[in-house]
This record gives C-alpha cells, structure tokens and sequence, in this order.
C-alpha cells in the first residue's frame, strides 16, 4: 500500500510577505555582568569605560543604555586595554601579544563599535619575518605616548615604538635595554639582566618623557624628544607596578614583597641609589605582592595611596582586597573574587594643579564595584547597569509583562528603602559618556530571578540596561545555621587589618534548601508565590510600610497516606515562631509546607480566587491563601517510582539502577529496529519509496516521512513529577456552563483537569465571600506516548489564549469570548494537540519530534505585532527545542511559521535556562553572570541605539581591516544561525538596520535526537539530576 500522500508546492506569497512583518530574528543585547573579565579601561574625556574578557570580547559602557560589543576575531584573553582620550579609540593587547584597534563608528545617527587595525608580532624569530627585530616575541605592557604613538615592553627588556595611525614599527626608535644599562653604574649591573619590561608610565605635564620601570627593581627617565635617560633610580626589589606623581616630581613603585617606595626626582642627575619612603604597609611579616598602585594628589593636602593586594601572607594570603589610604586614615576593602583592575575618576587636565579623585571603580572577576571618594567613608555608588546577576547562583527565572505604573513604583520605593544613600553623598554614577537615542519603552518588564541562597531579585528589563529594583529574601523566615556563623565570625575578626566588607557577590549558599525553584507574581493585586527547593511554598503580599506579624503555617502531604514510600531525602526547613519583623516590600502571609519536602516543580497563582497550586515529584495540591486551608492534594506517583522518593539532596540515589535501565531501552531499540528491518513490510516500503522518486512528478512534493515514536515506559523513574499547572474559566462539565478550573500535567503525560466551587465574588468587591472551595475531578488525559506535559493552555471560541486573572475585570484586556467553542492546548515534550472542551476530543496537532527529529524545552504563547500595521497582530506559540532552535506556530492551527537557530545544542544551562514574554522576545543565561536577549518578533526590538561625541575624525584613506563580522555573542560563542528559515520554503525575511544577523551563515546541521526516551528531569523541572546521567541524555544532548 502506498504510505505517501501528494500536495502543492510552494506557499501563499501573501502569507509569506504578512511573515516577514510579523517574525525576525535578533540576538540584541547581553544583559548583566560579562564572564571572566581580564582588563579594564577607561576614558577620562568621553566618561566611557572599557571591559575584556577572556574569550576576546570588548564590552564598552557609558550613561545606562549606552553600550558597544565588540569580539576578537581569536578567542584569545584580553590582557590590556588603552583608550586614546577623547578619539573613541580603544587599542587592546592580547594574550597572543597582539595589538587591535578598534573604533567607535557613526553609521546612520547610531554609533558602532568595529575593529579598524590590528598588529601581530612573530611568534618567534625566523627568517620569515626577518623584518621584526629579535626581541620583540614576547609583549608584557602597553603605553599610549604623545604624538599618537604606541610603546610596547617586552618580555626580553627592549622596548619598541608603534604609530597609532598604521600599528607600524617606527624604525630607529628601538630601545634595547644594553642602551640602558649604559647609564647604570658598573657595580649595580654585575652581569645580571634587567628582565621584563613590568611598567611603562607617561608624564602628564612633559608627554615626551616616558618612566620605564624593569623588573628587577630598575626604574629609568626616558626622553623621547633627545632619545636619551634622563635619570636612573637604582631599585633592587623585583618591581610589579609603577606611578608617577601629577607634577613629576614623585615616582610611586610597587614591589612583590609588599612594600612601596617613594622616589623623587628632583635629584639632579647623578642615579638615585635610594627612595625616599619605603613601606610595608602590612608587615613585619611576609606578604604578598601589591599588584598595583596609584598616587593621587588632593587641594586639600591629603595624598591618596590607593593599591591592591599586599596582605600578610600567612594570615590573609587568601583575601582579594584593595587598600585606599589617605593621611591616616586606611581602609582595606574586601572583595569577595580577584581583583582585576582598578581606576579612579579624577581631574586630567593638564592646568590643574590636583588629581581631586572623584571615585574608585574596581573591577573584580565577578562584579563592578564603585565608590564614592569624596563622601566620608567612601560609600559604595549604586551601579545602574553591569549588576552580578549571580550574587548568588540563579535557580529560575520567570519575565512579567506590561507591569501597571503603581505597582511600579511602589517595588522600586521599596528598593530605595533597601539601600539608602547617604545624605552628604552627592556623587551619582560617573560613567556617563554618550547618548541614548532609545525610545522610552512603552511598557515596563520585569525580570524576576531566583537564587541558590532563597533570594528573589527584581530586575528593571524594559530598556538595555538591567537594573536592580529589589531584592526579597526568604531566608528571614526559617531557621538556619547562618545567624550563629556570622556572629562567630564577628567575633573572630581583628581590628587590624582595618577590613571591610564591599560588594555583593556572594557564591555561598548556608542552607541548599533555600534555593528558590519557582515564581510567580500577580501584577494587579501585587501577589506573589515563591517556592523552594525544600517544598516550602510561600505567598507575600507587597506592604509600603514596615510590619511585625505571624507568618500563617500549613502543611500539605501529597503522599495521601499511600504505603510503601519513605523519603529518604533532605528535611523540611523549620519557620520561626511568633511574630517577625518585616522590612517594606514583599511580606510574607501564609508559608505551605509539601510533604514529603522535595523541590517544588510547578506553581500557579490565581489571584481573583485566592487560590495557589503547587506540585512537586510526589503530586500537586490546591491551597485556599484566604481561607489558609488546603483545598486538593494528588499523589501522582507510580508505584515503581521510588527515585522519587529520595530528593535530588539525597546521597542514596541507584546510579547503578538508573544505568541499567537506560542501557535496556536502547538494546531493545536496538533489537526492535533490527527485527523492523528485515520485515517484508520494511521492504514494500522501500520499493514503493523508489517508485514515488521515479513517477512523481516535479510540481508536487512528498509530505516528510514521520519518526518512529518509542512510547516511554509507564514505571520510568520520576514519572510522577508535576510539570505545569494551570487555572483557567472554561467548560469542563458541559457546553453550557462554564466556570473555575484546575489542569495540572505530570512527567508520564498525564493530564488531570478539576472543576472548582470558587465563591463568587460581591459586585465591586476584591475578595470573595469566606467560604471553602471544592475541587472535583472533571476529565483525565493520558497522552499515547507517555511523553512529559510541558504547559496547558486553554483558547476561547476566536482561538485566543484567556486573559490573566483581572485583566478582563478590570478593562485591561479584551474579553474573552464565553459563547462556547473553548479548546485546550496541550504541549507535550513531543507533540502539540488541541482539544476541543468539554468534550476533549483531538481537534488538531503537530508531531515535533515526529517531524524535526527534536523535543520541547520550554513553550510560550506570545502576542506577534505586525511592524507595517499596528493594528495588526497574531498570537502565535513559541517553542525552544532541545537542539537550541526556536519554532514558532500559528494559534489555534499549529501551522509552523517560522523557525530558527537560537542556542547551541551543547548548551544545556542556556536550554534549561531559557524563558519568553508576552510580546515575542526571551533571555537566556550565555554564562553563570549574563543574560542574552533575543527578539523573533518584527517590531518589538529591544537592542542599543546610541551615539558618542568624538573629537577625532578618521580619515577616509586610512588604511582599514575588512570589517570584521558581527559575531553573535560577545562571550565568544560563534557559528549561531541567525538567519530566519520558513518552515514552508518561505524566502529568508531581510535583516533591519539594526540587526546582528551573521554575514555568512552555516549550513542546517541534520544531526537528529535520538527517538529513545529522554531524562525524566527537563531544564523546567528544576530538579538536581546529576546522579541521572543516562547513555540516553548524554545522546539526547550530543546528537
């Protein structure tokens, strides 16, 4: 029998030109902190300030909303980066030992970043590159001098001159450091080298003269305008970093035993034997190296010395701090990750007569830290951008649209609240080069993330630049061993070195159980639901003011008495008693305890009926928050999953067992598909496969052969975890009446709807009456392979996704269309269906991994405004798969419309990570600390649009590298598909102006996930599964 169906070629142009309008795809801006930083600069003129990484990127930052992203053609460190003042120029110095310049460019009124020239010295010497001199391998420190030209030490003692303006050698200026030791008495040279160049400095008053300091101790005047030394300082302690004094008459050099020394150079000629200061600002005991230091002058009188490193060695050895000192006064701030670098903002012009710094900003591997210098006690400067966004690990994420002006600002008061300014400081953020030329965003978003150590932060996401609103922590409300570990190590702590504690990184959790795993908030009555890693479930209200009150207690046990099951994993969190001291912002009122105490998967708040549900590996329930009663509890359990019962905290988990069975599947898959392949109906097949390639003809085309699908096994570990919950006003019990209903779906593709008995609230009334809410079992599905349930949906009669909770009471949405015709979306980790209700019978689908050989990670529904029209707009589902690609389908048709290559296939956290708004873009993590964001919809672009004021302009016949590619993501991750690919042969949708498509891009790959059964626990569920590493997820993940 002929297994193959013939349909028309091509598409509906129409259909494909409304798809170019509707759909695009921009990777627009990374939000957060970059990954592994490695150099820091900034501009005095422009107020901009430049960041590197490890993998080659170039982050540079101005005013919030100002930023330029630029990446190394090599994935090489970032080791130094030099601004030419005012130009916007930045020149970087790789790990490689070569030189980049980059330019800020002005290109139709936005300002971009592109490289213009680089420079490449030869690995070693050779007769290839004869023309290079001999020493210059190795390059160890940079110098921007006068006259635009460049000064490179190198690791052999010599030091070479560049112009700016080709990164050419300048012949004859090479000075080699037997020139040097010319000028250095006999008996200080004793044939021993003078080693690495360590530090170069110009002089601000005289440009021509250059301070080169050797790493053996050695410091030298060079006078570029009569090429000769001017003065010789004869050092002995190995040298790690140099500064010179604004007015040039003192040098500041720091030694690797912790000390620094003072040299004058108004000492006439004759070489300096000795400094006129040294000190170990932390001896008598061996300490470390201070890495760097600078000297800035004040009116006052009162000199800083600001510096890093240089603690004890034995006793704080391990510490990242950095010493500000000013007469007497000495702080030693401490961070909590390596310092990187450090920079003041201070006076540059050459006519006055002070530094007067203005603030400190240092650079630390995991966070930007600034401080205020001329407020006393040199307060920390609230960052607008560039927070860590990994103070503690996130452990989910979840994005609130269209959020109302008061509730607005009543979250951003109370952050105020949470960090206030001092009153004397009157220093606001000081990098604040450049223009954003950005609309005012039309809506406010907000990112809210949840963090290993029970903290729930609030992120402002509607612009380019994210910023700190507010951050409730839930830890306040359990008992943990923190509070006494803090106090002993209070008690502990000296008074000298004077420490203090700066910055707001910090990796350590006190108790995992904290752990937030699920968010959800309600942006009309400012609710929320937060719920843990230990089965704590809690519901805050927001509060403007202060309180003291008694945080309600429910337990809820989603076993219902069944035999046979012990948990074995970790224990439920114990809450204080009595009233506490709330600050203002989210209060919590009622805390839902699960039993067992496993990590919550699924929450769902409604909050016109009160009403929270959660689930967990064990069940859901349904809890009454006004009431402060339960209302349903489900043990969704298999009687074979006993996995589930020993908690991802658990150290007791059967890899042996979790192997075995996963080995199993595949031989059978093995087995089975040998047996298909040798039936006589595999054969006919064949035949009738070469027949249609023979006889069909060019105008039509073969409908795509569907996968096999295997069906999962009902007793697979973990099949009883709650994957989604929903609430929905639907019919359920007939076509008539409609009313409150609950949908949960679990890991096995069970799908459980109930009818609700929710209390009708009074006309102009907020709360409903105080009556208990029942809960009826309405309709049970079971999806044929057993594939995960990843969301429910419920779809009116015009085939539009329901409001949220108050959207249609209170006018802010359309209303939906209660006549009847309502159908449910179910989106499983292989399939879309929908179904028409009450009936629940098929009413239309789309196999996904049937056809694209792909599963569901994560699915939205998501609103497409038309970029022509603005009138016009569909709303469509949006779907991340487990390759990394996102399809988006037509609503409620399940046509595929577009799809594209969002994320590599090897990265799981960026999968797992991943979450959608309303209105068509997502964010994802690229590293622990940054959050890319992408955009498929046409018209809603959230991407930088600025401009720079720039003194310099390039000149048209300068000599130019080939533009360099707009490369995806500045975190070095490269060859991503950006160009959009219609499901139907539609032609590719041309790319806007300001777009970051890719100029060449790679062939589809048609690598295919396995059809065999994949980890129970997806990126949505939150759960840890690391003990659960099958053959079959590693393959899942791998291709």
């Amino acid at each position: 029998m002929m297994k193959f169906r013939f349909r028309r070629q091509g598409a509906d142009p129409q259909r494909e030109k409304l798809k170019q309008e509707l759909f695009a795809f921009h990777k627009t801006v990374e939000h957060g902190f970059p990954n592994q930083p490695s150099a820091l600069a900034f501009d005095p003129e422009l107020r901009i300030m430049a960041i590197g990484t490890r993998s080659g990127a170039v982050k540079i930052y101005g005013a919030p909303g100002v930023e330029f992203t630029g990446l190394h053609r090599d994935a090489a460190t970032v080791t130094q980066m030099h601004f030419l003042p005012g130009q916007g120029r930045l020149l970087t110095l790789l790990d490689d030992s070569s030189l980049h310049l980059w330019e800020i460019i002005q290109r139709n009124g936005c300002a971009h970043l592109e490289e213009g020239l680089s420079f490449h010295p030869p690995s070693r010497p050779s007769f290839d590159n004869a023309s290079f001199p001999a020493g210059l391998t190795r390059v160890t420190v940079v110098l921007l001098a006068a006259g635009d030209t460049v000064v490179l030490g190198t690791e052999s003692g010599s030091i070479f001159f560049l112009d700016v303006a080709t990164l050419a050698l300048l012949e004859g200026q090479t000075l080699s450091p037997d020139e040097v030791l010319r000028s250095v008495p006999d008996d200080y040279r004793c044939g021993k080298a003078l080693g690495p160049v360590e530090s170069l400095q110009g002089h601000l008053q005289d440009p021509s003269k250059i301070l080169i300091g050797y790493s053996r101790g050695l410091l030298v005047i060079w006078s570029q305008a009569t090429q000769s030394v001017e003065h010789v300082f004869l050092g002995n302690q190995q040298l790690e970093s140099l500064c010179w004094g604004r007015g040039g008459s003192n040098i500041i050099s720091s030694h690797s035993d912790g000390s620094y020394a003072i040299w004058s150079t108004d000492t006439g000629s004759p070489p300096t034997l000795q400094p006129t200061v040294v000190t170990t600002p932390y001896g008598p005991f061996p300490c470390k190296a201070i890495n760097k230091i600078l000297w800035r002058s004040c009116e006052s009188g009162d000199h800083f010395i600001i510096f890093s490193g240089g603690m004890p060695r034995a006793s704080y050895g391990d510490r990242h701090c950095v010493s500000v000192l000013r007469a007497e006064t000495l702080v030693t701030l401490d961070f909590t990750s390596r310092v990187i670098d450090f920079f003041t903002v201070h006076s540059t012009q050459p006519e006055d007569g002070f530094d007067n710094p203005q603030a400190l900003a240092v650079l630390l591997e995991e966070e930007l830290v600034v401080l205020d210098l001329q407020t006393p006690g040199w307060p920390a400067v609230p960052a607008p951008y560039l927070a860590p966004l990994h103070s503690s690990a996130i452990t989910c994420s979840a994005h609130v649209a269209n959020v109302p002006s008061k509730l607005w600002a009543r979250i951003v008061s109370a952050g105020e609240r949470q960090s206030p300014q001092p009153a004397s400081s009157a220093l606001s953020w000081p990098i604040t080069g450049g223009r954003n030329l950005a609309q005012e965003p039309s809506q406010r978003g907000l990112l809210l993330t949840g963090h290993e150590d029970g903290t729930v932060r609030f992120w402002d996401a509607s612009g380019v630049a994210l910023r700190p609103l507010y951050k409730l922590s839930t830890a306040g409300l359990f008992q943990t061993d923190c509070e006494h570990a803090d106090s002993l190590a209070q008690a502990v702590e000296d008074d000298w070195p004077p420490f203090r504690k700066v910055g707001c990184f910090d990796p350590y959790s006190d108790d995992p159980r904290l752990g937030i795993q699920k968010v959800a908030l309600c942006k009309y009555t400012a609710q929320m639901v937060v719920a843990g890693t230990a089965g704590q479930v809690l519901v805050l209200e927001l509060s403007d003011v202060p309180g003291e009150h008694t945080v309600s207690v429910a337990s809820v046990d989603l076993l219902q008495d069944r035999e046979g099951f012990t948990w074995k994993g970790h224990e439920r969190l114990s809450p204080h008693t009595g009233p506490l001291p709330w600050p203002a912002g989210f209060q919590p009122r009622v805390l839902i305890q699960c039993l067992p105490p496993a990590a919550v998967t699924a929450v769902a708040l409604h909050a016109e009926w009160s009403l929270v549900a959660f689930g967990t590996s064990h069940g859901f329930g349904l809890f009454d928050y006004q009431r402060k009663s339960p209302v349903l509890a489900r043990c969704t359990l298999h009687p074979n999953d006993s996995l589930a019962m020993e908690g991802p905290l658990s150290r007791v988990k059967s890899l042996k067992k979790s192997l075995r069975q996963s080995f199993r599947r595949i031989r059978k898959s093995r087995v089975s598909g040998k047996k298909r392949a040798t039936t006589a109906s595999s054969k006919l097949q064949e035949a009738n496969a070469q027949l249609a390639e023979q006889t069909c003809p060019h105008d039509v085309e073969m409908t795509p052969v569907q996968r096999r699908i295997e069906p999962r096994s009902a007793d697979d570990s973990l099949s009883g975890v709650v994957r989604c919950l929903y609430f929905a006003d639907t019919f359920l019990r007939d076509a008539t009446h409609h009313g409150p209903t609950m949908w949960a779906g679990t890991n096995s593709g069970s799908v459980f709807a109930y009818a609700l008995e929710v209390p009708a609230a009074t006309a102009g009334g907020e709360k409903r009456p105080e009556q208990a809410v029942e809960a009826v079992l309405g309709k049970e599905v079971q999806l044929m392979h057993r594939a995960p349930v990843v969301a429910i949906a419920v779809l009116d009669g015009r085939g539009r996704p329901l409001p949220e909770p108050y959207e249609a009471s209170r006018d802010l949405a359309q209303a939906p269309d209660m006549q009847g015709g309502h159908a449910v979306l179910i989106a499983s980790e292989e399939q879309f269906k929908v179904f028409t209700l009450p009936k629940v019978s098929a009413k239309t689908k789309f196999k996904l991994t049937a056809h694209e050989g792909c599963r569901v990670r994560k699915v939205a529904l998501a609103t497409f405004a038309s970029v022509i029209s603005e009138d016009y707009a569909e709303t469509c589902l949006a779907c991340l798969t487990n390759l990394g690609d996102v399809h988006v389908f037509s609503v409620p048709g399940l046509r595929p419309q577009v799809h594209y290559a969002c994320i590599r296939k090897e990265d799981i956290s960026g999968i797992a990570s991943c979450v959608f708004t309303r209105h068509g873009q997502g964010f994802y993590l690229i590293s622990p600390s940054e959050f890319e964001r992408f955009s498929l919809s046409a018209r809603n672009i959230t991407e930088p649009l600025c401009s720079l004021d720039i003194s310099w302009s390039r000149n048209a016949t300068q000599p130019r590298l080939q533009e360099s590619p707009k490369l995806s993501q500045a975190n070095g991750t490269r060859n991503i598909i950006l160009a959009p690919e219609s499901c139907e042969g539609s032609p590719r949708s041309p790319s806007s102006a300001h777009s970051k498509l890719a100029d060449t891009t790679e062939p589809l790959e048609a690598t295919l996930s396995p059809v065999s059964i994949d980890s129970a626990a997806s990126g949505d569920t939150m759960l840890d599964t690391t003990g659960d590493v099958t053959a079959e997820y590693v393959k899942d993940f791998l291709g």
